[in-house]
């Protein structure tokens, strides 16, 4: 038996999206420049009307989606497995299967927009523009990481990206804060505030949001619906699991989160809601995680083997680009086979290099703590020679 989440990312309109014709066929073959798709519906709240069903996606764009895509889920197995053979230590919370969401949330928007997550933050560093390389150096508490190792999973950051965040919903406000420095600077960006369905229901995500809405305040709210909060599903945390309705006078906006074009879509709407100044917007994307919350989860105790399968095998989303891709004659199974067998060398690269990079000189732990380095010793931080209780 299917839970609530993943019978509503399955039945996101039980017929998948379909192609349309396209338009400028390239010179070779039948391969084309662009194809048109039908999404599943949208679910609007305080909204007469939501995004396009109907999008269109070009050949480069298309590869592009895949290829990030694919570069996510190869980069998170790799994770899994370092952290099995106990290179990676601490917490290790993987992306895979939620690809759709940040891949299709970043084509929407542009690089001096600013995103603001939690710990599940791997996918979100890559589509901010940190390398593989530097991710999983991050995870293995190499310098070259992209917090010189000192933030691992939990606690990645990039331009304009200010991480994963280890305390639930705490980056739902601070995303708020961007949001009005952007407001009172007169930018005309916007801040994504990403957060799970478990952490929907704390307090300062409510408080939060009718502060952006009486300041009517440039920032998307994105509730990763996952399906489970930790272990419990979101049925059994959530009186109401319709996320994107929770913001009372805020708009909202669910989407397939399993469908990149639709996130892109749903994103790019929501952007542009922002940007006209008519404040913040609520968008839900239904998804699905296939690894447990955390690397010390099996993901299976709280729910059934087949359910997991079932969203594999029917509603992956780098399958789903991949078939849709291939039908439209926008590119060749051959392409995307050299896709896949490119990201597996660059990820085989970046893996080797993770484990063997220099790790930090311990007198970099009183580095990082401000803008400026300070002119003194940080108390504590050596209670030999500074003792914990003076």
């Amino acid at each position: 038996m299917l839970s609530c989440a993943a019978r509503l990312v399955r039945a996101q309109i039980q017929s998948k999206p379909t192609a349309c014709w396209v338009v400028a066929a390239r010179g070779y073959a039948d391969i084309v420049d662009e194809a048109t798709f039908t999404t599943n519906e949208y679910a609007l709240h305080k909204l007469d009307e939501g995004p396009s069903q109907t999008v269109t996606v070009t050949r480069d764009d298309a590869l592009k989606y895949y290829r990030q895509m694919q570069t996510i889920r190869r980069m998170e197995t790799a994770a899994g497995n370092l952290y099995k053979s106990k290179v990676i230590r601490g917490f290790c919370h993987l992306y895979s299967g939620q690809e759709a969401c940040a891949v299709g949330m970043e084509a929407a928007l542009t690089p001096d927009d600013h995103v603001i997550t939690a710990y599940r933050a791997h996918g979100w560093t890559y589509t901010r523009g940190v390398p593989p390389v530097n991710i999983l150096a991050e995870l293995t508490g190499r310098k070259t990481g992209c917090a010189k190792g000192k933030g691992g999973s939990m606690h990645m950051y990039g331009k304009n990206f200010y991480g994963g965040n280890g305390i639930v919903g705490a980056q739902v406000p601070l995303g708020a804060g961007i949001a009005l420095a952007l407001k009172y600077t007169g930018s005309n960006n916007v801040c994504v505030a990403l957060y799970g369905d478990g952490a929907a229901n704390q307090g300062q995500v409510f408080e939060t949001y009718n502060m952006a809405k009486l300041w009517d305040l440039p920032v998307i709210f994105v509730c990763e619906n996952n399906g489970y909060g930790m272990g419990t599903a979101v049925e059994r945390a959530s009186a109401s699991t319709d996320y994107y309705t929770r913001g009372d006078y805020v708009p909202g906006i669910r989407a397939d989160g399993m469908d990149v074009l639709a996130v892109r879509e749903a994103t790019r709407f929501a952007a542009e809601w922002c940007r006209s100044g008519k404040g913040p917007v609520i968008l839900e994307v239904a998804t699905y995680r296939y690894s447990g919350h955390s690397m010390s989860d099996p993901g299976t105790s709280y729910r059934p083997r087949e359910e997991i399968q079932e969203m594999r095998k029917t509603r992956d989303p780098i399958t789903g680009l991949r078939e849709k891709l291939i039908s439209a004659n926008i590119a060749t199974a051959e392409e995307m086979k050299q896709i896949d067998l490119d990201v597996r060398a660059e990820i085989d690269k970046a893996v080797e290099q993770a484990k063997t990079d220099p790790e930090l000189p311990v007198e970099e732990m009183y580095t990082d703590i401000f803008v400026d380095e300070p002119p003194f010793k940080v108390r504590g931080t050596n209670p030999f020679m500074y003792g914990m209780s003076k």
